[in-house]
């Protein structure tokens, strides 16, 4: 059975309590270049499941953070 990335990530955090997944996006953030891929699965959930306001939000926070 060949799993891509995106469902091993999905099947890591699937069932996990709010204080689990925010657990491991704190150990994920500035942690090793290799978890990056897993926190983009998470952002593209996040993304795909926002309405276009906080959408904009979420932008204008990176953009703000950028320079």
């Amino acid at each position: 059975m060949n799993i891509t990335l995106r469902q091993a990530i999905l099947q890591r955090v699937n069932n996990k309590s709010d204080d689990e997944l925010k657990e491991i996006i704190e150990d994920s953030i500035g942690g090793e270049e290799r978890v990056l891929p897993g926190l983009g699965v998470l952002f593209e959930i996040i993304w795909q499941h926002s309405e276009a306001s906080t959408q904009d939000t979420i932008v204008e926070t990176l953009k703000g953070h950028l320079a």
